[in-house]
């Protein structure tokens, strides 16, 4: 008998093995896909922050059009890559609902209430279908990752998606009600988010798809200055139809596949610039949607008491002293100390709100975090 107790240990060992084996390991963050979510939220904050230049700077004005022409659509096409694996999962319909659904409602109210106060309007509506500022990307995110089977489920996704793009931008003006048309203009960046592998960002990080971006994008800057007189960057926000721009509503046939095509050449030249190691600023990349929905308040807070006023702001040194301040800004709102803040509104947990089928379901990736 005393012969058997090592062997019953054994066993004993080997069926508890598997428990411990089961357990998942956490996901390994990839640097490249971290940096290139902070450095398109900095692109994010500059472009808020360069529009008042743009009123008086022909320089400026062809930034802030050169950035405008990829950098939400980059946001859109990664949060597309990180939405991949949405299946409506109970684990999953819950995440989206604790990471877009409640942060939209909680910042859609501080927003308006935040108006209210700074504009002295108490009178303001607050109205849930009309999302205000920087606020319509949630809703779009919202629809976008509800809709991902459904697109995955189709041949041809793209070519689709671009279909509504160009339905959006022909049609009447829908007014705001949840951003529809901004959500369908964008709509083509994040389903072919969908559709793309890590293989595909590989090949974008080449030593020659690097050296070829420098001159595209150098020939982009300089097309931007050369239309900034007459060029409107309204055409670049996709909020309505092209007939806001001043032209009849079958330009919308050409000029939608046309901005397609050129914000997907420079997302590819900015992702192929992107570094793949580990930087100071890759930690940054899992709170960008910090600072997506807090520095809101500052860029709207410039407005409302006329910040830019100061003569020296529009000059050369003040316009870089406002892109240092933005990246400052946005640095510091993606930082780790922030968000142990504002956790419980960003990314509250709500295991009171939930069953218990959704606790243990695999979880897709986020776009911003």
């Amino acid at each position: 008998m005393s012969q058997d107790l090592p062997a019953r240990a054994s066993a004993a060992l080997r069926e508890r093995l598997p428990e411990t084996r089961a357990k998942p390991a956490s996901p390994r963050r990839d640097p490249y896909f971290d940096n290139a979510k902070y450095l398109t939220i900095v692109l994010v904050a500059c472009g808020h922050a360069w529009e008042p230049l743009t009123h008086g700077s022909r320089a400026a004005t062809a930034a802030y059009l050169t950035v405008y022409a990829f950098h939400m659509p980059a946001f859109a096409l990664i949060s597309g890559y990180f939405s991949r694996s949405f299946d409506m999962a109970p684990g999953r319909v819950r995440r989206l609902l604790t990471s877009v659904v409640v942060p939209y409602l909680v910042f859609e109210t501080a927003y308006t209430l935040f108006y209210r106060w700074a504009q002295d309007d108490p009178g303001y509506p607050l109205s849930l279908l009309d999302p205000w500022y920087v606020m319509w990307f949630l809703v779009a995110l919202f629809i976008w990752r509800l809709t991902t089977p459904i697109w995955l489920a189709l041949r041809h996704p793209v070519p689709v998606a671009l279909g509504f793009a160009v339905l959006a931008a022909v049609s009447p003006d829908l007014g705001g009600d949840i951003s529809i048309q901004r959500t369908l203009g964008f709509l083509p960046f994040f389903v072919l988010g969908l559709t793309l592998r890590a293989e595909h960002f590989d090949r974008l990080r080449t030593r020659r798809v690097r050296l070829l971006a420098l001159p595209v994008g150098a020939t982009a800057l300089g097309a931007a200055y050369a239309v900034a007189p007459w060029f409107g960057a309204g055409w670049l926000y996709h909020r309505g139809s092209v007939t806001g721009q001043g032209v009849p509503n079958w330009v919308g046939l050409v000029s939608t596949p046309a901005l397609f095509c050129l914000a997907l050449v420079l997302t590819a030249c900015f992702l192929a610039w992107v570094p793949g190691r580990q930087l100071w600023c890759t930690a940054l990349g899992a709170g960008t949607m910090y600072g997506y929905l807090l520095h809101g308040f500052v860029i709207k807070a410039s407005r409302f008491w006329d910040w830019y006023d100061h003569p020296w702001l529009h000059t050369p040194p003040g316009a870089l002293a406002v892109t240092a301040a933005a990246v400052g800004l946005i640095t510091v709102l993606c930082s780790g100390p922030v968000r142990s803040v504002f956790r419980f509104v960003v990314e509250p947990r709500m295991a009171w709100m939930f069953s218990r089928r959704g606790e243990n379901a695999t979880t897709d990736g986020r776009p911003s975090g």
